[in-house]
C-alpha cells in the first residue's frame, strides 16, 4: 500500500521533557524502530509535527539581542523541517541499509484571507504556569491559552490548500524512495502576483497530511501520537478507546480543538474524499495501527 504516516510532535518530544537535542534524538531512534518495518512492505511518506521545536526557536529568536526583530514563523518552520528531517532521514537510513531516504523541504499554500489569522489556535513551544504565560504574552505580544493544566503560546493555523512540492514527492515515492516531508504542516506560504511568499503561521500537520495523502492517491493515512487511540470521553471515568468507526460517527462527537480535534478532522476528510482508511494511534505500535489491530480505525460505512 501507499501510506502517508504523520508523527505527532509529542511523539518526538515527550510531554514534560526538556527540548534538548539528546532526548529528541533518542525519541527519533525509537520512532524509527517502529516505522522501519513498514517500509519493507509499503510505499511510505512520513510527515511530522514541529510545535515544540518551532516554539523553542521562536523563543531563542525573541531573546536574541543581536536581531532588530525576531524571525517570523515561516523561516523557523523551515528550520524545524531541516532539523527533524535530518534526524528522521539519518535514522531511517541507518535502519534500512541500501534503501534511499530523503527529507524534502516542503511549502504549503494557504489563503491570505483565512479567518484563522484572526483566531490563533495552534499550540507551539513549551508549557508554562498561567502567570508566567501571561507575563510572556505581555512582554512578547503573544497570544496564550490553556493546554490541559498548563498554558502555551498559540499562533494562527490556516487551512492547508495545496502542497507545492507534491509532484516531486510523487516522483520520489514511485522511484522507491522513503520521503520525509511536510514537516510542521509545510512552510506556510500565500500566492501573490510575484510568486509565493511566507506568512506568520503554523499549519496543522495532520490536515496537511490528509491533503497530501489525497493528492498522492494513498491507500491509508496513519496519524501516530503518544496515546493509544481516540477515546470517547478523554480524561473522564469510563472513557474507552474507539476501535472502529465511520466519519459520520466521529463528527457526531466533540474533540478538543488544540489536540485530538484536528486529527479526527483530518482522518474524516481523507476517508470521505478518497474512500481510504485512516487510523489514529500510538507510534509504538505503528504496524498494529496500520493493520487495524490497535488504535482507532476510521473507514467508510459498509453498504448492502
Amino acid at each position: 500500500m501507499r501510506v502517508v504516516l504523520a508523527l505527532g510532535g509529542n511523539a518526538l518530544l515527550h510531554r514534560g521533557e526538556r527540548p534538548d537535542a539528546e532526548p529528541q534524538r533518542r525519541n527519533v531512534v525509537q520512532a524509527v524502530a517502529s516505522l522501519a518495518p513498514l517500509t519493507r512492505a509499503h510505499e511510505l511518506v512520513i510527515t511530522h509535527g514541529n510545535g515544540p521545536q518551532v516554539g523553542v526557536l521562536a523563543m531563542e529568536s525573541a531573546a536574541d539581542t543581536s536581531l532588530s526583530r525576531p524571525f517570523p514563523l515561516d523561516p523557523l518552520g523551515a528550520e524545524t523541517q531541516g532539523l527533524i528531517g535530518y534526524w528522521l532521514a539519518q535514522g531511517l537510513g541507518n535502519a534500512l541499509p541500501g534503501r534511499r531516504v530523503i527529507a524534502l523541504l516542503t511549502q504549503c499554500v494557504v489563503d491570505a484571507a483565512d479567518p484563522a489569522f484572526g483566531r490563533p489556535t495552534k499550540f507551539v513551544g513549551p508549557t508554562y504556569d498561567e502567570a508566567d504565560a501571561r507575563a510572556l504574552a505581555a512582554e512578547r505580544s503573544w497570544v496564550v491559552a490553556p493546554d490541559g493544566q498548563k498554558w502555551r503560546r498559540v499562533v494562527a493555523s490556516p487551512e492547508p490548500r495545496r502542497v507545492v512540492e507534491v509532484e516531486v514527492v510523487r516522483l520520489l515515492v514511485e522511484a522507491g524512495v522513503v520521503v520525509v516531508c511536510a514537516g510542521g504542516g509545510g512552510v506556510p506560504v500565500v500566492e501573490t502576483p510575484l510568486g509565493l511568499e511566507g506568512v506568520e503561521a503554523v499549519i496543522d500537520k495532520d490536515l496537511t497530511s490528509a491533503l497530501l495523502a489525497e493528492a498522492l492517491g494513498a491507500d491509508a493515512l496513519l496519524l501516530l501520537t503518544d496515546v493509544d487511540g481516540v477515546e470517547t470521553d478523554f480524561g473522564r471515568p469510563g472513557s474507552a478507546v474507539i476501535r472502529s468507526t465511520t466519519p459520520a460517527e466521529m463528527r457526531a462527537r466533540s474533540f478538543p480543538t488544540g489536540s485530538m480535534g484536528p486529527k479526527v478532522e483530518a482522518a474524516c476528510r481523507f476517508v470521505e474524499r478518497t474512500g481510504g482508511v485512516a487510523s489514529i494511534g500510538s507510534l509504538t505500535d505503528a504496524a498494529g495501527v496500520l493493520a487495524g489491530m490497535a488504535g482507532t480505525r476510521i473507514s467508510a460505512p459498509t453498504t448492502g
